[in-house]
């Protein structure tokens, strides 16, 4: 082979390896992504099935229910407009409140109902995720709009 060919042959190897890293790193991110959604969103369909992803927004007053196991608890997400059920099997964080902010990471199951494996609650009273906070105020919006338009049609 000339020396030429040699060069081609090393430089069209080495983007094959390179390729082949790119495509592993990729793999490897967009496997491990969690995406957050709100409990309208899951609701309107665009969360995915079958995958974990985060849900965000308020724990519903009145609806934490405790196992008898001690560990598994039941209680309902709500961004005001849509609220979504959620069951969690451990120990819940020390700030966890009816009424204060939460974010859940976990997959939807049957009969639409949330099973987290992993729950974070706000750390003090001023604090809200952002995702979470984004999602109540897009909520509040709607709800305006929607209370607007009923109004005008009276």
């Amino acid at each position: 082979m000339k020396a030429r060919h040699q060069r081609i042959a090393l430089m069209v190897g080495g983007l094959a390896v390179l390729g082949i890293i790119i495509a592993l790193v990729l793999n490897a991110l967009t496997s491990n992504i969690v995406f957050f959604f709100s409990p309208t969103d899951v609701v309107e369909g665009k969360a995915p099935q079958g995958r974990a992803f985060r849900i965000g927004g308020m724990v519903k007053e009145g609806s934490l229910q405790r196992g008898a196991d001690g560990i598994t608890v039941h209680f309902v997400v709500t961004d005001t407009e849509h609220d979504m059920p959620v069951t969690y099997k451990g120990i819940l964080p020390d700030l966890f409140r009816e009424g204060k902010g939460v974010v859940a990471q976990g997959k939807l199951g049957e009969d639409s109902l949330f099973v987290a494996n992993e729950v974070l609650a706000k750390h003090d009273e001023n604090y809200m995720p952002p995702e979470a906070a984004k999602a109540v105020d897009e909520a509040h919006a709607r709800a305006a709009r929607n209370r607007t338009a009923e109004t005008l049609q009276q």
